[in-house]
């Protein structure tokens, strides 16, 4: 004889219809009723929209975030010699910043558990990046992170799936009903993974612009205080910076050139915009636990931060000395007439990538770790005719149309004076509780 269920799925359904509050339990029975079946998809799909259309309080987002918590297993690093600190970003267009933040941070004594993922779409994920390494492994069993936190204080690796197992499935749902965007639904999807994975305190990179997933600025801003709030009141120390994602970050969009760039990075060099990304978000890491009078940028440029790389890579199979993949071919796209480069939007080079093999259509999809784009020039710099502005790598030619059909307008060289494209600021605000 099956148990009787406390509650009914379609009166939660309409009473987020009716914009009425829902009570704790009923929200911890939902999600609990799903993970476990009860509750259908389309009952879940009707439930998603009417929260998208009606939102949620502060206290719903709560329950709902704690809920999918409570869905499956929860770390402990509490048994760590030193306190931990993670980031997350919600994605961008060469966003490699996660690859050299974490041997930075690290170098203070600072344990920093990065449990990431794998990209879908045009945001490539950040295993898919450090795949591109030849013997480097992204499962690790809990222990393995435990050791590695420990002996070098830093870990990149795949999130266990029994995390949130709540949000992995509810995750799918959104993507296939046009609720993706709902900031209820996206907090706590992020942050019950977060406060799952047991990090004492979290900063959030939260983008706004063309290549961002919140276009709109004052929409990041309102994810991020959300998000904020929720890491609060689940004792995290939170604190977000929204950053600019209207042009491309850095030079290069794909994985292994990504992960060269981020190496140059952690050399002392780089382009300028990811090193100042990583050294603002690496003092919010270390602000957030206590430690203001450190000399960050030192450590990219004497090697400190290199040097706890070359170990965190070690520590995973890795080999940080061998070559990293090479595209059979290349596509060069030269500048037509002199001038000054004005515009250059995010979005169509994230796509341009992910039509090279950079990215991914579905979770099976193979990633081509040597395919991508390389910037040759960025806004406001000078250019003559002839000159490379960019070039496209793949492993099959046949690629290359539908990328540069996806970059068509992308970019426009001006007269020199010309007003250059005003993507703002890098770091456009902070957000703590």
């Amino acid at each position: 004889m099956s148990a009787v269920e406390p509650f009914d799925a379609v009166d939660v359904i309409k009473g987020k219809r009716d914009r009425r509050e829902l009570a704790t339990d009923e929200i911890d029975w939902l999600v609990d009723a799903y993970t476990r079946g009860v509750v259908a998809d389309e009952q879940m799909s009707a439930f998603t929209m009417a929260t998208f259309l009606n939102g949620m309080t502060r206290r719903e987002i709560r329950d709902l975030t704690l809920a999918m918590i409570a869905s499956g297993e929860r770390m402990d690093f509490s048994g760590l010699s030193k306190p931990t600190v993670d980031k997350h970003s919600t994605g961008g267009v060469g966003d490699k910043i996660t690859l050299p933040l974490m041997p930075l941070v690290a170098v203070f004594g600072v344990a920093v558990p990065q449990l990431s993922g794998r990209g879908l779409g045009h945001t490539g994920g950040t295993l898919d990046k450090l795949e591109s390494i030849p013997g480097w492994r992204a499962s690790l069993s809990n222990d393995e992170i435990l050791a590695q936190l420990e002996a070098d204080g830093g870990v990149i690796c795949a999130a266990g799936s029994g995390l949130a197992p709540a949000d992995r499935k509810l995750y799918a749902l959104r993507d296939t009903t046009a609720t993706v965007e709902a900031i209820p639904l996206i907090a706590s999807s992020i942050m019950s993974k977060k406060i799952a994975e047991g990090t004492g305190a979290l900063v959030l990179d939260v983008k706004f612009g063309s290549g961002a997933f919140m276009q709109d600025i004052e929409r990041s801003k309102e994810l991020a205080r959300t998000m904020v709030e929720l890491g609060t009141d689940a004792g995290v120390a939170t604190s977000a910076l929204i950053t600019n994602m209207n042009v491309p970050l850095g030079r290069a969009i794909g994985n292994a050139n990504e992960v060269a760039e981020s190496v140059e990075v952690l050399a002392g060099g780089g382009p300028s915009d990811v090193r100042a990304l990583t050294v603002a978000l690496a003092r919010e890491m270390l602000d957030l636990v206590g430690m203001t009078d450190v000399d960050v940028e030192a450590a990219l440029d004497d090697g400190r931060a290199m040097d706890k790389w070359n170990a965190v890579i070690r520590a995973q199979g890795g080999d940080p000395t061998a070559p990293l993949p090479q595209a059979r071919e290349t596509h060069v796209v030269t500048a037509d007439r002199d001038g000054v480069l004005v515009e250059q939007h995010a979005l169509p080079f994230g796509i341009g990538a992910w039509r090279l093999g950079a990215g991914r259509a579905r979770k099976e999809d193979l990633v081509q770790h040597a395919a991508g784009i390389e910037l040759h020039a960025k806004p406001g710099d000078a250019v003559r005719a002839g000159q490379p502005l960019f070039t496209l790598s793949a492993d099959e030619p046949a690629r290359f149309p539908r990328a540069l059909d996806a970059l068509e307008g992308a970019w426009r060289i001006g007269d020199a004076g010309e007003a250059v494209q005003d993507g703002g600021p890098l770091i456009a605000d902070r957000i703590r509780a």
